[in-house]
C-alpha cells in the first residue's frame, strides 16, 4: 500500500509541474490536457485501490491510512478543477483570436453619409469589448471553482471534526475539550458564509461595473 500511496504523490507531482508547462506553451495546450486527464484517470484509479487496501489494513492503522487516502483524493479534485479552468481558458483565448481575424478581414462598404471612417477606433473598441467580456468570464469562472474549494474544504472539515470525536471518546478527553472543539466548528462555519457572501457580492459588484 505504501508503495501505491508514494507512486500516486509522485504522480500528482508531476501532474503539478506539467500545469506549469501549461501556462507557458500556448500551441501545444491540447497534447498537455490530454496528458494531464490521463494522470488524474490513473491518480484517480489509484486512489479507488488505496481505498480497498484500508479494509485490509489493522484496525488500528485504518485511520491514518484513511487520512493520507483523502488527501490525495482532495489533491485529484484541484487537478482537475485547474484543468477545467484552463480548458476554459484557452477555448476563450481561440475565439477571441477567431473574432479578431473575422474583424480585421471584414470589409467595410463606404457609406455615403461619412467623409471617413476610423478604423482604428472601431477595432480598439472591439478588442477592449472582447477583453472586458473575457475578464468577466474569468472572474465568474473563478469564483465558481472558489466556491467549489470552499465546499470541499467544509466536507474535509466536518469529516475531521467526526474523526476527533471518535479519538476524543477513545483517549478520554475531557467534556470542557470538547466544548472547545466544537465552537471552534460553529466559527468556521460563520467565516465560511461570510467568505461565501463577500465573493457573491464582489461578483456582482463587478458585472454591475463592467455592464
Amino acid at each position: 500500500m505504501d508503495s501505491l500511496y508514494n507512486q500516486t504523490n509522485k504522480l500528482i507531482q508531476q501532474t503539478q509541474q506539467r500545469f506549469q508547462i501549461l501556462q507557458g506553451n500556448v500551441h501545444d495546450a491540447v497534447n498537455i490536457e490530454i496528458e494531464i486527464t490521463e494522470n488524474i484517470k490513473q491518480i484517480t484509479s489509484n486512489c479507488e485501490k488505496l481505498d480497498v487496501y484500508i479494509f485490509k489494513l489493522p484496525i488500528e492503522q485504518r485511520q491514518n491510512a484513511k487520512m493520507r487516502s483523502d488527501q490525495l483524493k482532495y489533491d485529484c479534485r484541484h487537478l482537475q478543477a485547474a484543468l477545467d479552468a484552463a480548458k476554459q481558458r484557452r477555448i476563450r483565448r481561440e475565439l477571441a483570436a477567431n473574432e479578431r481575424e473575422q474583424l480585421l478581414n471584414r470589409r467595410f462598404a463606404p457609406n455615403p453619409d461619412l467623409t471617413a471612417i476610423n478604423m482604428d477606433y472601431s477595432i480598439q473598441q472591439q478588442t477592449s469589448l472582447l477583453n472586458a467580456h473575457s475578464g468577466v468570464d474569468e472572474m465568474l469562472h473563478t469564483g465558481a471553482h472558489t466556491l467549489e474549494s470552499l465546499k470541499s474544504q467544509r466536507m474535509t472539515l466536518k469529516g475531521a471534526h467526526r474523526k476527533i470525536i471518535d479519538m476524543a471518546n477513545t483517549i478520554g478527553l475531557s467534556n470542557h475539550t470538547m466544548r472547545l472543539i466544537e465552537k471552534r466548528v460553529s466559527e468556521d462555519k460563520v467565516v465560511f458564509v461570510i467568505g461565501v457572501l463577500i465573493t457573491l457580492l464582489v461578483i456582482i459588484l463587478v458585472i454591475i461595473y463592467l455592464t
